[in-house]
């Protein structure tokens, strides 16, 4: 089973530098989109249907063009919820999952709180709130891979400018021990930290600066796996060209 999480920074935008005529060589069977910047009406084309693949999307009501996070699978799922039961984080379109059997893979767009403070304490808020929900996933006993942007670099090795970005969002103390908490305290795994352990590949770059080019990057983009998968993680690949967006689209191979 190979799943690939994808930041596309609009998805429109993504398909238009040929997304959809790259993505079949991957030969993925799920595909995990987050950052649509669309309504499903705009998404239900056929540039953006893949042959081969059902497309389920959740969209932000609070407003257009923004967030917005899709699966594509293709095998039909079980069930697909799109609400985790927090208005203030659902209705922007940040949560949508799959359920086949007893896996669950859900695409998930974590907040960023780079735009400013008010931002930044909603994203400590829904740390606060999103770490029940995952011990009551792992409580569960449901297989669980959960791919997205999760806004959050873990240690030095998965930023480039690790000590001048210790006070910028994404790279704060506290954002880091809640990675540890969840991949240290409460067993959920790092699917590329798991495969390679001395790696140092990024899936984000800002768009000032060169940053690309000069692979000064962060690795923001993750499939977070149940403990239950581990010995199942068979392979990752991380695509920085072609360049379809900011990030660059994230593969796991699950034996």
């Amino acid at each position: 089973m190979k799943i690939v999480s994808f930041n596309a920074n609009g998805l429109r935008s993504a398909a238009s530098k040929g997304f959809f005529d790259w993505l079949p060589g991957l030969d993925a069977d799920l595909v995990c989109i987050q950052e649509t910047k669309a309504q499903e009406h705009q998404l239900r084309v056929p540039e953006l249907l893949p042959p081969g693949y059902e497309a389920w999307f959740r969209d932000a009501t609070t407003k257009k063009g923004y967030s917005g996070v899709g699966i594509y699978t293709r095998r039909a799922p079980d069930e697909v919820l799109t609400g985790l039961g927090w208005d203030e984080f659902d209705e922007e379109g940040r949560y949508l999952e799959a359920r086949f059997g007893n896996l669950s893979v859900v695409s998930l767009y974590f907040p960023s709180g780079s735009s400013g403070d008010e931002r930044q304490q909603f994203k400590f808020r829904c740390m606060e709130w999103f770490t029940p929900i995952l011990d009551q996933w792992l409580a569960s006993g449901r297989d669980y891979v959960i791919c997205g942007d999760w806004n959050i670099v873990h240690t030095a090795r998965d930023i480039r400018n690790w000590k001048s970005n210790q006070k910028n969002s994404g790279c704060l103390p506290e954002e880091r021990a809640w990675l540890d908490l969840l991949f240290k305290a409460r067993g959920w795994v790092d699917s590329y930290r798991h495969l390679r352990p001395e790696g140092e590949d990024y899936t984000w770059w800002s768009q000032r600066g060169a940053a690309r080019a000069k692979d000064v990057g962060w690795r923001i983009d993750y499939q977070v796996v149940s403990p239950s998968l581990r010995d199942r993680l068979k392979s990752c690949a991380i695509f920085p060209e072609p360049k379809f967006s900011d990030h660059a689209p994230y593969l796991v191979e699950y034996a």
